[in-house]
């Protein structure tokens, strides 16, 4: 609430100009944006010490990212005494603390300040929703239905609930899908996935890896087993000579424990969040339509949920 009232406040701070003083309005500004307090966006340009920001006066940042069944959310706002648009120039260099301090930076040297109280702000946030495995989400789709969309229609390899693009562990091995060595370049694609047993099937889709007969998730030698294979190496020099996980050693096919469950993973939510303004009423910007770019801040924009693969 702080600083939500100390914005309000600006408007008292200002510094008064002659009539007769020109200003220089470039409007050269990143098309990326910040956000802070409850809730204000806001850009600037330090080179030529310019602000413009939106203050709202009932949304949050939590609100924005309130998606629905189509991973969207869309909102237009009037601008007004509640919600403003707001253009100022400086005498000195602004930096966040002009936005996001509890406290006013002292000495402001406000020397324009431009309100719009017409107009609409039009806001959009879209999720994308990725396993991060390494594999682009549109090579996890065997396109069944041939409308090149992993959305519809999507493939679930291991059958465990959850769809290849959103799945850590696409063939439900245990073994992450990012540690089977997926090797996916541009020019190549997956190529050059690893197969260790030389079946024709990448090891990420492989339920039993190295050919021996014995599925990749049963070969454990931890007692109780912690539904990790990798973690598991025969100390038997003879049969494991080089020190690798059974799972990838043909060699060694006993299953001393039995698995209990898939591992659980996440998967990264990624929300892209865009601004656009309409029909601004002040006497710099005279567009009836103006793209105020793109929320640039990970610490919102990207975050995890954890999956819950069904085991049978």
């Amino acid at each position: 609430m702080k600083k939500i009232l100390y914005i309000l406040c600006f408007g008292l701070l200002l510094t008064t100009c002659d009539d007769g003083d020109i200003f220089e309005v470039t409007l050269n500004f990143s098309d990326e944006f910040s956000q802070c307090g409850e809730l204000v966006f806001y850009k600037i340009n330090q080179s030529t010490s310019e602000t413009l920001s939106i203050q709202f006066e009932d949304l949050t940042i939590e609100d924005i990212l309130e998606v629905g069944d189509d991973f969207v959310y869309e909102n237009t706002l009037p601008l007004g005494s509640g919600n403003r648009f707001n253009y100022r120039s400086y005498g000195r260099t602004p930096n966040n603390n002009f936005f996001c301090s509890d406290v006013p930076p002292s000495n402001l040297q406000i020397e324009r300040d431009e309100v719009s109280f017409g107009g609409s702000v039009f806001i959009r946030t879209v999720l994308v929703e990725d396993d991060n495995d390494g594999i682009p989400t549109e090579l996890e789709d065997e396109n069944l239905d041939g409308d090149f969309d992993p959305d519809t229609n999507p493939t679930d390899t291991d059958g465990d609930g959850i769809y290849d693009y959103l799945d850590a562990d696409d063939d439900g091995d245990n073994v992450l899908t990012a540690e089977e060595g997926v090797n996916y370049t541009e020019e190549f694609g997956l190529a050059n996935a690893l197969d260790t047993d030389g079946n024709g099937v990448p090891d990420y889709l492989d339920e039993d890896d190295d050919g021996d007969g014995v599925d990749t998730i049963n070969e454990e030698g931890s007692n109780p087993p912690d539904n990790n294979p990798t973690n598991d190496v025969s100390t038997d020099t003879d049969l494991n000579p080089n020190g690798i996980p059974d799972y990838l050693n043909n060699l060694i096919t006993n299953t001393p424990s039995v698995p209990t469950a898939y591992r659980t993973h996440d998967i990264r939510m990624t929300y892209t969040i865009k601004v656009t303004v309409y029909d601004i009423s002040l006497s710099i910007l005279t567009q009836d339509e103006f793209e105020f770019g793109t929320l640039n801040d990970s610490e919102v924009t990207i975050t995890e949920r954890e999956a819950s693969p069904n085991f049978d």
